[in-house]
């Protein structure tokens, strides 16, 4: 997790027509595995979070659209570029970020596996990383202070 609350990351989509600044303080990274992702993103999806109210979004043009994953979830993409950006559990004060369109450096290390029992069978988990079969019961999110 960044541990300064006050720490701004930036991020946008491929053609730079969403753009966004969060303010920290972020969860740690979280690769998903579910069914799901893999077919939002073309692979298992990494993200981090923030809670929403720290999330400004930069959308001039008007390319974020929405589109409803699923009675829980709404998920956020450029209607341009095609970029997954974000992932909102709509019942959670918090917004998924894919790591993907965040700037370097993210400071930020990939710290669990999630839906591990629905992962692709075109790859293999080789790291050392703590592996969940479903969704945790609490994924953590750090202090808003």
């Amino acid at each position: 997790m960044i541990p300064d609350k006050n720490e701004v990351k930036i991020g946008h989509c491929l053609c730079g027509a969403i753009q966004y600044e969060v303010q920290g303080p972020l969860r740690a990274g979280t690769a998903c595995h579910c069914a799901e992702c893999r077919q939002a993103s073309g692979g298992f999806w990494m993200a981090t979070a923030a809670y929403e109210d720290r999330l400004e979004i930069n959308d001039p043009d008007e390319c974020l659209t929405w589109y409803a994953s699923s009675d829980r979830a709404r998920r956020g993409f450029c209607k341009r570029c095609g970029s997954s950006l974000f992932f909102d559990p709509l019942t959670a004060p918090y917004i998924a970020i894919g790591l993907g369109s965040m700037a370097a450096p993210t400071e930020l290390a990939l710290q669990r596996h999630i839906f591990i029992e629905e992962k692709g069978d075109f790859y293999e988990i080789a790291d050392e990383v703590a592996q969940y079969e479903s969704m945790p019961n609490i994924l953590p999110m750090p202090d808003r202070d």
